[in-house]
């Protein structure tokens, strides 16, 4: 695939290491470069990129010939990943969205700036996906449904139709949302839950297992 914009990362964990190679593989973006805040820099090279500390990344790397991609996990609730994204906006930077081209959208989808969205997503028509926010594989994205800003949601997540998941939101593995739900802001949704009430904001939901529901005999 042809490339026809550069991109510096910022951020060294996984993640970031994850987005370079799809980026590489499967965007019309080129990873150029990393960069992180001064008091984390190890090393002024990284997979093979250079790296450079993100107070003085402007001079190198300027907003008005480079892109950016804040590609940082969960950590202290989304919160961090929004601090980064917040500082390099303030930065002058244009923040990239990557969809993957192995994922389904289907008509009216809207979908924010420093979005990731790894593959075989099913994303279906009239939703809002905002800004900041992480789709792992494998999710499905139900109709009329809302992802609130700063967002990560994990692999294999059902939201069904209707539901809305506030900012600053983590939705665990295989966790599964009824319609018409409402997570509020900051809610830690527990890998396998199934939520079939509204959350309260900041509140940590773990899933219940399975009951086997054994049908009453009526007496003769």
């Amino acid at each position: 695939m042809e490339k026809t914009d550069r991109v510096v990362i910022y951020g060294l964990g996984k993640f970031a290491q994850v987005a370079m190679h799809y980026l590489k593989c499967d965007s019309p973006y080129e990873v150029v470069a990393f960069t992180v805040d001064k008091d984390y820099l190890e090393s002024d090279a990284e997979f093979g990129l250079p790296v450079v500390p993100f107070e003085d990344i402007e001079k190198t790397y300027p907003p008005d010939q480079y892109r950016m991609l804040v590609a940082i996990g969960y950590s202290d609730n989304n919160r961090l990943r929004a601090k980064k994204y917040d500082a390099a906006k303030a930065k002058g930077y244009k923040l990239i969205t990557y969809v993957n081209s192995r994922t389904a959208i289907w008509g009216e989808v809207e979908i924010g700036d420093n979005c990731f969205i790894f593959e075989n997503q099913t994303i279906q028509p009239f939703t809002r996906i905002g800004s900041d926010v992480v789709l792992w594989s494998g999710n499905h994205v139900g109709h009329h449904s809302t992802i609130g800003d700063h967002c990560f949601i994990s692999s294999h997540v059902v939201i069904s139709g209707g539901a809305s998941i506030g900012p600053y939101s983590f939705l665990g593995v295989n966790s599964c949302i009824r319609d018409g739900i409402h997570i509020a802001e900051g809610s830690v949704i527990g890998m396998g839950a199934v939520v079939v009430k509204d959350t309260a904001e900041g509140g940590v939901y773990i899933g219940t297992a399975a009951k086997r529901y054994v049908k009453e005999s009526k007496g003769a």
